[in-house]
């Protein structure tokens, strides 16, 4: 049975403000301050890594066997590629964004100012009773492109509201929460896991306990891009769990409701007994853990074993529905993961 209980509450607030803070790769700022203020908020210290990650550290009973946390805080997104003749914009993504998924969205383009600038990604061209071959084209980003919402019909215009080649776009989330206890919004992945960390350590530090080992938390900022897991870790890690969403659909073991253990992905599998050993603190706590082969995935985990990290790597993650499109999860799946997670760091 768990020892203390996670406040649900805590978690879903957080979760929400995270979600409504944009930090599409390379811009990741303000998610980063919000993660560090509540950390700071529980007493845990924290520092900022040279490319813009965040580091937490809490003391252990022991440091002959270091751990480490990681999640990212870092979600798809696009930036301005070129701003065409009619004022608008075409974009370029920030790894895997699904078009079809965005198209009608509403977003913000973050100009250097600081100004940010309303809009919309359309189809071009996109009037049913004009273009017959809306229905059936290619979404990318050359088929679509940004409608500002301002009266700009040049280049030269466009240029003067201060929008310019290289400014970040944030796409609008879309928060919605429910009695039947689901979450739906865009990039869950990865602030759902984000927000576990966070209710996890705030349950050990308000039922004052302190964890087996030393344990450093990385929020990385980099991990869409494939190098935000080596970012500023001890060199004398002995394990790393990784916290990362897990994949829900056809084929898949896992769901919205569970916290799923991820045997194997697109670079390999995790170290087996470290898996095991998060398998066997589950079923002591009566979580259902669920295994999985996720195919077409990647992590910090990978990141860092490629990096010449030497600790065992296991990663855990709430079922995420939809991943890389309106994504949805459930609290239930939340709260287990958070549990683990907190019951991990007290664990010989």
């Amino acid at each position: 049975m768990p020892r203390f209980e996670i406040s649900t509450d805590y978690l879903k607030r957080v979760l929400i403000d995270l979600l409504e803070t944009p930090s599409p790769t390379g811009d990741t700022e303000y998610a980063i301050g919000f993660v560090e203020g509540e950390l700071q908020s529980m007493g845990v210290a924290t520092e900022r890594t040279t490319k813009g990650a965040l580091l937490a550290h809490l003391d252990g009973l022991r440091s002959d066997k270091p751990r480490a946390l990681t999640a990212h805080v870092d979600t798809l997104g696009a930036m301005v590629q070129k701003i065409k003749p009619s004022g608008r914009l075409e974009l370029t993504a920030l790894n895997g964004l699904v078009w079809p998924a965005v198209e009608s969205e509403g977003v913000f383009i973050a100009t250097r100012s600081g100004r940010q600038v309303r809009g919309s990604l359309v189809f071009t061209n996109g009037a049913a009773h004009v273009n017959r071959n809306v229905y059936d084209a290619k979404r990318d980003n050359l088929s679509m492109e940004v409608r500002l919402d301002e009266r700009t019909s040049s280049a030269e215009e466009t240029r003067l509201l201060g929008i310019e080649i290289g400014d970040y776009v944030y796409f609008d989330v879309r928060v919605e929460t429910g009695q039947a206890g689901f979450i739906r919004s865009r990039f869950l992945d990865d602030k759902a896991c984000v927000a576990c960390a966070l209710a996890a350590i705030k349950a050990l530090v308000e039922a004052e306990v302190t964890p087996a080992q030393r344990t450093t938390i990385l929020i990385s900022n980099f991990e869409e891009v494939g190098h935000g897991g080596m970012d500023s870790l001890p060199d004398d890690l002995q394990e790393m769990v990784v916290l990362d969403m897990a994949c829900v659909g056809e084929g898949q073991n896992g769901d919205e409701f569970h916290c799923s253990i991820c045997v194997k992905d697109g670079n390999g599998p995790y170290s087996k007994g470290l898996t095991n050993r998060l398998q066997d603190l589950a079923d002591r706590l009566g979580i259902e853990l669920r295994p999985d082969v996720y195919r077409y995935y990647g992590s910090d985990g990978g990141a860092y074993w490629k990096s010449g990290g030497k600790a065992q790597v296991a990663l855990i993650g709430p079922g995420v529905d939809n991943s890389h499109c309106y994504e949805r999860t459930h609290m239930e799946a939340l709260a287990d993961t958070a549990q683990i997670i907190a019951e991990y760091m007290l664990a010989d």
